[in-house]
């Protein structure tokens, strides 16, 4: 599984995936400008104009035919403070982390949208995210919470409501969490304002996205900004 930014493209021309067709610059959607986009044949770009931004577009795509095609899109929020380089962002930072990361799966305080295929786990009142950076479960669902993880750091996961009502856990940290990097990072429902360093969607597009993923096809996220050191081109 990857986690964080790829490699940066060696130049200005762009890097087609195997099978595309050679369209103007101008033309090639957003997938195909990307130096990696997980090797899967599903792609969720969050796009921001600026690493100040907190709100942005996210779009999920389909490779079809050896062609990249937008599936839908939504007006999404980032972190209060902004996105930053997954590779170097702190926890409690709220900063979004850039990169591409994979999904491992998705959760929710509702039951799964009918249709969806990511494995799918429900939000029970003893449903923990461990975010202690001394806890053995760091950055890990926990249930019950151990004793080795303070409430005081940790998500109470039922108490996100209307965020987790539906959610798909971002891989940033996961696979080999790296102390005070930052856990809990999710593409989740809209609350009231900027995340703390979460990608969220309005409801209705996270049912959407979730209805859509298919874990045959290897979904990935891709977040960044449309320019600067953080473009989604990198990844």
């Amino acid at each position: 599984m990857r986690s964080g930014a790829v490699a940066a493209l060696a130049s200005a021309s762009l890097l087609l995936l195997p099978g595309a067709a050679p369209y103007p610059a101008g033309e090639v959607p957003l997938p195909g400008r990307m130096a990696d986009t997980g090797g899967g044949t599903q792609l969720i770009t969050a796009e921001a104009s600026t690493t100040a931004a907190t709100s942005g577009t996210v779009t999920w795509w389909d490779l079809r035919g050896g062609q990249w095609m937008k599936s839908g899109s939504a007006v999404a929020r980032f972190g209060a403070r902004g996105l930053v380089e997954g590779t170097s962002r702190r926890q409690g930072s709220g900063t979004t982390p850039t990169g591409l990361y994979d999904l491992p799966y998705a959760f929710g305080i509702a039951a799964a949208p009918a249709g969806t295929r990511e494995p799918y786990r429900r939000v029970h009142q003893d449903s923990w995210w461990c975010q202690d950076n001394n806890a053995r479960s760091y950055n890990r669902w926990t249930e019950p919470l151990p004793a080795d993880c303070r409430a005081a750091e940790a998500e109470h996961l039922i108490a996100y409501d209307p965020q987790y009502s539906h959610a798909l856990v971002i891989g940033f940290n996961y696979h080999a969490p790296v102390r005070e990097r930052g856990a809990g990072i999710f593409l989740h429902v809209n609350g009231k304002t900027a995340t703390s360093g979460c990608v969220s969607v309005p409801q209705d597009a996270m049912r959407r996205i979730l209805v859509w993923a298919d874990p045959a096809r290897a979904p990935h996220m891709a977040i960044g900004t449309s320019g600067g050191a953080t473009a989604l081109t990198r990844y």
